[in-house]
């Protein structure tokens, strides 16, 4: 009941899922990252056990192909799963289970795998695959968002709209970027104003927050007060 875009940026190591359904809250259920090791997405009927399986697999080593082998070992229903990965080195994997809703399927791209079920047909992932390899001139969430649109424009999920949701991992063992759509109408659309809203207020800050070369991040209170001070809030620390 998704399709989604597992994806590896080679020039900085982030990892990323772009993901959109006519189901609720897709971000709470289908995607996974970890810096350093890889993305993952879970859907059909999505076992959100399988994510961080999968990823502790390529942690271990092991590549996308083993690493999901090893994960729908254990689990009765993998013929209703679908879950593909890309790891550090770029490759990817895809598994589409045989009783999943058609249209369902795969497609491996160049740093990149692009998976979906409940279709409105295989130019669904095609265009969205031909998107992303198209726009390589742009930011990897931009990127994303354009792939998915692409998606949407050759008839996205076949029952409508309804979430959405983009995630990217670089060094922390947090996510960069996490936006969500729950429940809208026009779920892309929404998830490319809640981008521009981070672009704004959060990605300006991000090289303040704590880090693992930064442990306490920025903690300089005149510093953050002044900047306060120029966006027009009356704010003060206590001393």
């Amino acid at each position: 009941m998704t399709w989604s875009i597992v994806a590896q940026d080679p020039a900085t190591g982030a990892f990323a899922v772009a993901v959109a359904t006519c189901a609720f809250a897709v971000g709470a259920s289908c995607p996974f990252v970890r810096a350093g090791v890889g993305a993952v997405s879970t859907q059909s009927m999505t076992n959100r056990y399988l994510g961080p399986a999968v990823l502790d697999g390529m942690a271990r080593g092991l590549s996308p192909a083993a690493a999901i082998e090893g994960a729908l070992a254990g689990d009765e229903g993998k013929g209703l799963r679908q879950v593909h990965a890309v790891d550090r080195h770029g490759r990817s994997a895809a598994w589409t289970g045989a009783n999943c809703v058609e249209w369902c399927g795969d497609l491996a791209g160049e740093h990149a795998s692009f998976a979906g079920n409940m279709l409105a047909g295989p130019a669904v992932l095609a265009e969205t695959r031909a998107a992303w390899s198209a726009r390589t001139d742009l930011p990897l969430p931009e990127r994303l968002l354009a792939a998915l649109d692409a998606g949407e424009a050759a008839g996205g999920d076949k029952r409508g709209r309804q979430s959405a949701a983009l995630v990217t991992v670089t060094t922390e063992d947090f996510p960069d970027l996490s936006i969500r759509v729950d429940d809208h109408a026009a779920p892309l659309v929404e998830l490319r104003r809640l981008y521009g809203i981070w672009l704004r207020e959060r990605a300006p800050l991000l090289h303040e927050q704590p880090s693992k070369t930064r442990p306490s991040g920025n903690t300089d209170m005149d510093a953050i007060e002044a900047r306060w001070a120029r966006a027009g809030l009356a704010l003060r620390f206590r001393r």
